[in-house]
Formats: C-alpha cells, structure tokens, sequence
C-alpha cells in the first residue's frame, strides 16, 4: 500500500495482529490481514492520518481485502501517539463508497460457498464496531454517492462531514437484502418515521436531508474539503477538531425531505408492510402530497416484499438496542435468516448489477403475499455462532 501524501512515497506497513472480531455464523473466521491492497491508501502527517479509498472502476466499492486493510490499519493507529485524529475520504470525486461489493458476495452464495460469504460480513460489520467505537475523533468525508457500505463507514465517524454533491442511501431492499452495516441504528434515530421511510425505499438524501436526518454533522463545500483536510494536519493546540471543522461548515439548505414528514409518519407509522402501503394508496389521492404518496408506493412494489417485512421490523427493533454493537449482531442475525428463508437477495443483485435488466422476479412476488409473521420469525432467528462472542 501506498501512502497519500506530498512527501516521498513509502510503504505502509502495520503490526497490526490478524482480524479476529468474535463474529459468528455459519461461515469460519476472518483469516490473515492484506495491507498492500492498491485500493486503499494510508499516509500520517502531522498527527493526522489518511486513509483513502482508490478503487474508482468500481466507485470504492469495499473488498474483503479493503475491509481487511481498513481495519488494519485503525487497530495500528488505536494506540499509535503520532497519530491524533483519522480522515476516510477517496481519490474519486463522484463518491466516497458506493457499497460493498456484492457482485461477489453473489457469486460466492450462487457457488455454495458461504462461508466467504459470512466472512465478507464478519470482517465488515467489525469494522463498523471499530469505527463506531474509536477512541481516536475519525473525520469521515461523505462526498457524493455514499451508500450501503459507504455508510457503515462515514455513518459511525464520530464527525461526519457532507458537501452538495453528497447523495447517501440504504438501499438494499431493492436487491433483495435489508439495511445493515449498523444502518439501522441512524435510521432508528432519524425524526419520526423517516428511519422507516428511507429503509423501505431506499430513497437517496442530499446533504441537508443526511444532516436532518442525522446522518451526516456538517455541511462544507467541495472545493473546500482539501483546505480542510491541509487544516487538520497543521492544526495548532488547543484547536479541537470540532472547533476547525467549524470554521469550513457552512448553512446548509432546508431539508426538504423533513418538511414531509407529516405524509411520511402518518404512512410508515402504520403496523405493517402492507398497511404502508394501503395508506400510501389513499394518500395518492390526495391534493397536496398525493404525487409524493404515489411515488413511494411506487417505489414499494418495486422492492423485495420479504426484504421490505425485515427491514421494517428491523428498524423498529433498533429503537430498543443499546448501541451500533448491538444493532450489527441484530443485522447478521437477520442475514443469516434471509440468506437460509430466501432467494431474493441472488435474484436481486442479479437484475440490478448483473444483467442490469431491473427486473428482479422476488418470491413472494407481493407485499399481500408475505406471510404476516416474518418480521417476527426474522427477529428470533439467532446465527449460530452469534456474530460476538
């Protein structure tokens, strides 16, 4: 791996141990650590350090061997004092991390391999823990597409920073899976029931949307963001990141998304799936937030309707857990039930990503015909071994 920075170019090199999380399933452990991945650069300077995601052919979307690495390289940073405050950002301009890379994660369920599948998820929900419980202040750049795996890893910084091109979203209920990598937690916590709305379309928010919805702390201009960055790295005591990072957030605009919160509650508020989705049809009809209704009922059937059951007792659960932790071994637990109770998540990846026709044929092919009891069965389900020890 190649350290990002003005100076001489060296190799980052770590002493840090293999990643052995606890995680459980069905599927072994997280083997030996990578850190010469050319998709990840690391540099430190001035008591910042960089990691970089470089993997732009596939807009950063996270590896195994990327997890590896990133994890990696925190753990070396954890109790390294030259090393003060971490910044995750990206060679590329148009996003951060799209998600994780589940072109492979299908063609390891397709081969019958599963346990690089779990090992793919152990390794990356570690990561979430980590990053969700750093003692170090991580400085997340969340500029353009940050999705799926770009939140698990911009979401849990503890300064979360957007700029106008940024567009995040949990979208996996529309290939066949449910929101993860700790996903749940934010979206327990959004206003309302806009935590349920986002999940179960996966509709994308702007930077405001991702401030108001407390996805995101700060907004700073693009052009902005390299200033920022140099700032950190120069930074004179007794300036704390928080006071600096002050001094480039600016206003950002309204959020248009909570201004319709009052359609949005009144419908993801209902007790299920399909009295969402009964709602949104009555609301369609109406004058003023009709089209707004009809665009997300819309965006429902489009979905996998088991995904959609899973997702909404999933982030109504999260209201009850303690923490990111625990909100991760939740999420396995139900992944472990989707992959053994259903096809979807295969058929899913495979219209949107493989053949790209975008028309997945889910079993159950409707939200009227999903079981009234399979959040519920998702939920007691528990992966054995559990995914902490």
């Amino acid at each position: 791996m190649i350290c990002l920075s003005s100076r001489k170019l060296t190799p980052f090199v770590s002493s840090a141990p293999e990643i052995s999380p606890t995680v459980g399933g069905n599927l072994g452990r997280v083997t030996e650590l990578n850190l010469t991945d050319e998709h990840v650069l690391v540099s430190s300077r001035g008591g910042l350090g960089r990691i970089t995601l470089n993997r732009p052919r596939a807009l950063n979307a996270l590896s195994l061997d990327m997890i590896r690495t990133i994890s990696g390289v925190l753990d070396d940073w954890r109790e390294n004092t030259d090393v003060e405050t971490i910044v995750i950002d990206s060679t590329d301009p148009r996003g951060l991390c799209a998600g994780g890379d589940v072109r492979a994660l299908r063609e390891a369920i397709i081969a019958g391999q599963m346990h690089e599948a779990a090992e793919f998820f152990r390794a990356e929900y570690a990561m979430n823990a980590a990053i969700a419980e750093y003692p170090k202040p991580i400085v997340a750049i969340a500029n353009g597409i940050t999705m799926g795996g770009g939140i698990g890893i911009a979401g849990h910084a503890s300064h979360r920073i957007v700029t106008e091109t940024s567009k995040l979203a949990m979208p996996e209920t529309r290939i066949g899976f449910t929101p993860d990598v700790g996903g749940t937690w934010l979206l327990a916590h959004a206003p309302g029931r806009l935590g349920e709305y986002l999940g179960l379309t996966g509709t994308t928010m702007n930077a405001s949307d991702a401030i108001a919805t407390g996805f995101a702390d700060y907004f700073v201009p693009f052009e902005r963001v390299s200033s920022l960055i140099e700032a950190l790295e120069t930074r004179a005591d007794p300036s704390t990141v928080t006071e600096l990072i002050l001094l480039f957030d600016e206003t950002a605009e309204p959020s248009t998304l909570v201004a319709e919160r009052g359609w949005i509650d009144d419908a993801f508020g209902r007790g299920s799936v399909a009295e969402i989705a009964e709602r949104l049809n009555e609301l369609s009809t109406d004058a003023e937030v009709g089209a707004h209704a009809a665009a997300a009922l819309q965006l429902l059937t489009e979905m996998s309707p088991t995904s959609l059951a899973v997702t909404l007792a999933s982030v109504r659960h999260a209201r009850t857990l303690d923490g990111v932790r625990a909100v991760l071994a939740q999420e396995f637990n139900l992944a472990d039930w989707l992959w053994a109770e259903s096809n979807d998540m295969v058929e899913g990846i495979r219209a949107q990503l493989v053949d790209k026709d975008r028309n997945p044929h889910f079993l159950p092919a409707t939200i009227a015909e999903v079981p009234a009891d399979t959040g519920a069965r998702a939920l007691a389900h528990r992966a054995t071994p559990p995914l902490w020890n």
